[in-house]
């Protein structure tokens, strides 16, 4: 019986950090990355970038001079235009079709970041200055999850 008490503890505490609505997603953001704002906007507007396939919009999201993980290799892009070279090779079907489809409800959100579709992409916030004032929510990771 222990057991299936530990997952359903488990289960309730995991649960609040998948929204299911928009306001249950900005309170899991608001406690996890300490404000729902930015990520709901880099949320838009990296679907919309993806939608149009617009790599320079999308760029917007990348850190540049920071590694990102990209199909478990850190790869850093110097700029806009290197990562649109890349883009292709990067977003690809399955990745293009996890953001597309993932509704804002149900992002799952923890403390290590935001995750779109079965963790195609994370986001998370970085640091603009060094007490963490404020942050800027970037692509952390891309990722097929198709074998």
């Amino acid at each position: 019986m222990r057991p299936l008490f530990t997952l359903a503890a488990l289960a309730v505490l995991i649960a609040p950090a998948i929204g299911q609505t928009d306001a249950a997603t900005d309170a899991a953001l608001d406690l996890e990355m300490g404000d729902h704002v930015p990520f709901r906007a880099a949320f838009e507007a990296i679907q919309a970038a993806v939608a149009a396939g617009d790599a320079v919009a999308l760029a917007e999201y990348i850190p540049f001079g920071e590694a990102i993980n990209v199909d478990g290799q850190p790869r850093v892009f110097s700029d806009a235009a290197a990562f649109a070279a890349a883009y292709g090779d990067i977003f690809t079907p399955d990745i293009v079709e996890a953001v597309l489809t993932q509704s804002y409800a149900t992002l799952f959100v923890n403390s290590e970041g935001v995750m779109f579709g079965n963790g195609e992409v994370w986001l998370g916030g970085l640091c603009s200055d060094v007490a963490c004032n404020s942050f800027e929510v970037k692509i952390l990771t891309v990722q097929s999850t198709t074998e």
